[in-house]
């Protein structure tokens, strides 16, 4: 996975911009590492966990069955998720499933590197 200053995750916090209108990124501590909206859920620690558990969070009913169906983020994931939220929870569900997430990333690879610098295990 991505280190802290290799060319994915530098390129990723740069991408990043493209999120934070609706995402923050924001410490157990809360610590705001980057400001955003909150349209969407904080992605600090995203990396690892069970999709549609961020607390205090109100998220669509899709990714909530996803999660409790045992989707758990990883990278790869991720940037399946970004390039059609809906089409992603659709297959994943194997029903037609709605997303509020609405924007699509083309390829999120960068910025799921840059997320994975926020995991809970990080640097391990």
């Amino acid at each position: 996975s991505a280190v802290w200053g290799d060319g994915e995750a530098a390129a990723g916090e740069i991408d990043f911009k493209k999120c934070k209108s609706c995402h923050a990124i924001t410490a157990a501590d809360r610590e705001s590492i980057v400001k955003g909206g909150k349209t969407g859920p904080n992605l600090h620690g995203i990396i690892g966990r069970q999709a549609g558990t961020v607390e205090d969070f109100k998220y669509g009913d899709s990714i909530v069955a996803a999660g409790e169906a045992g989707l758990v983020w990883t990278e790869e994931l991720l940037v399946e998720y970004a390039a059609d939220p809906k089409a992603f929870l659709s297959d994943y569900l194997g029903e037609s499933a709605k997303s509020k997430m609405t924007f699509k990333l083309k390829d999120a690879s960068d910025v799921a590197a840059y997320l994975a610098t926020f995991s809970e295990d990080a640097g391990s």
